[in-house]
């Protein structure tokens, strides 16, 4: 295999690395995934690693699915877990590939725990996450000095599919900027909950479906017409919500010149 200009850590049998394969584009990779990718006996990966990802692995390497997608026949995540320990146990150079990056609600921190209970040595790999990768796609800056000196990050969905439980929507209203994962199929509800707690109904939003791929879309909207425009494009998942004065800047920093599907004024 090529070798690299700086020195890299060995990837060594019987160990597991949790990688961040990025939000699509291989281009934003690091060269630790690069590594892991060329080195790996067995790569255990999830459905939203990019296909010209997968096309970078060791030839003589394994490719194993282990995709979740909502509504869809999807492994579990114990027996994934309990996977990634079998196939170290064997002496395996292991590979487990997840979209965006392992921590950032990759469940990458149950699959470690699962790993450390085996005292199974790994290694995790950071990757940029979609909060920050298509944001920067889609000519979003995830903050701007005269937009927002805060951002929080939020799931859009509770283990069991739901609009999570046990959110402050009132402190998140306050927020200047969300960006919700996971969130497309509760996007009304969602919206609904933030404008009752006192969020403008005329507040920007943005919907980013497939972000950093050459599938990228871009809706344009605001949060009180969020569930209708989403319902009108037909834009599709896996999708973040993005909801903040720094949506606006979109109109001067869409670098890609991908336009947008806008309904109304924003």
């Amino acid at each position: 295999m090529d070798s690299f200009p700086i020195e890299m850590p060995e990837f060594r049998p019987g160990s597991v690395w949790l990688v961040g394969a990025g939000p699509g584009d291989p281009g934003l990779l690091s060269l630790l995934a690069l590594h892991a990718l060329r080195h790996a006996d067995v790569v255990v990966y999830d459905a939203l690693v990019d296909e010209r990802i997968l096309a970078l692995v060791h030839p003589e390497a394994v490719l194993e699915y282990a995709g979740k997608r909502g509504g869809k026949p999807s492994a579990k995540q114990p027996d994934i877990s309990k996977r990634l320990v079998v196939l170290a146990q064997e002496g395996k150079r292991v590979l487990r590939l997840k979209g965006g990056d392992p921590f950032v609600f990759g469940r990458g921190a149950e699959e470690a725990l699962t790993l450390v209970g085996a005292d199974v040595p790994f290694r995790v790999v950071p990757g940029i996450t979609s909060g920050v990768g298509a944001l920067a796609y889609a000519g979003i800056p995830a903050t701007s000095r005269d937009t927002n000196s805060a951002i929080a990050f939020v799931t859009g969905h509770s283990a069991t599919g739901d609009v999570p439980d046990g959110l402050d929507w009132t402190a998140l209203a306050r927020l200047p900027a969300l960006v919700l994962y996971m969130a497309l199929k509760h996007a009304g509800p969602i919206s609904q909950r933030l404008i009752a707690a006192g969020r403008d109904a005329d507040t920007p939003a943005a919907v980013v479906s497939r972000g950093t791929t050459p599938h990228q879309k871009v809706l344009e909207t605001t949060l009180g017409r969020l569930e209708a425009d989403i319902a009108a494009s037909g834009i599709e998942p896996p999708a973040l919500l993005v909801i903040g004065e720094m949506v606006r800047l979109r109109s001067l920093l869409d670098w890609q010149g991908g336009g947008a599907m806008v309904f109304g004024e924003v």
